[in-house]
């Protein structure tokens, strides 16, 4: 992660030790299931979440939920962003694109572990406000979009990892194109109940693989 020093605010702050409250989330809620990359673990463990939740919501921000950012937009639960970032398989040589920034939590998560974090929000005030808390919380290795996410970012593709922390109905035939041969995309995809989906490209075609029931705030086109 490439992080001003001195960026990230002291662990303590209104009475809650949010070092502490990390480590617990991170054993009880990810390794006690079944989260085991250490990668993932250590930048779950690293991210200030509390930070990108709205104020009156960061005495929850490490319990096992998701909670809403404003604008009919949520933060997920820690499990689903590290069965999601762990999913991904990404590694420190990767360049991610992360469609839907929301908070920019997930972005951040990512941001820990690979070099470059390229992520798209299409509510303006969101893409804004995400750009600012990862600034502040010293990420520099993420750049902001405001735009399409269904368009992804065709001037940086071919892509090898690519999350979408929204749902589509179905995979978006744009970041599948945009997906390098032997890359992974994960994503919710459906209408109401979804399913976590795991996208891998061959040579020979594309495959996908379901993981488990989510609920995700629809993926959204523009007007």
């Amino acid at each position: 992660m490439l992080v001003a020093p001195g960026a990230v605010p002291q662990s303590t702050q209104g009475g809650i030790d949010w070092a502490s409250a990390r480590r617990r989330m991170v054993d009880t809620q990810l390794e006690a299931r079944d989260i085991t990359d250490p990668a993932v673990l250590g930048a779950m463990a690293r991210v200030p979440r509390h930070l990108f939740v709205p104020p009156e919501a960061r005495p929850f921000a490490y319990e096992d939920r998701p909670l809403p950012i404003g604008l009919g937009q949520t933060i997920s639960q820690p499990y689903i962003v590290a069965h999601m970032t762990e999913a991904l398989r990404a590694g420190p040589g990767d360049v991610v694109l992360e469609i839907g920034t929301g908070s920019g939590h997930q972005a951040a998560v990512l941001a820990e572990i690979v070099r470059e974090v390229l992520t798209i929000e299409i509510v303006p005030e969101l893409a804004e406000r995400a750009r600012r808390t990862l600034n502040e919380a010293g990420y520099r290795n993420v750049q902001v979009r405001t735009g399409d996410g269904y368009r992804g970012w065709p001037e940086r593709a071919p892509f090898g990892r690519i999350i979408v922390t929204a749902a589509p109905p179905e995979v978006p035939p744009a970041l599948v194109n945009q997906l390098a041969v032997g890359g992974t995309m994960v994503l919710p995809v459906g209408v109401g109940l979804q399913e976590m989906t795991i996208v891998t490209k061959t040579a020979d075609g594309v495959a996908q693989r379901r993981t488990f029931a989510v609920r995700f705030v629809p993926m959204v086109k523009p007007k």
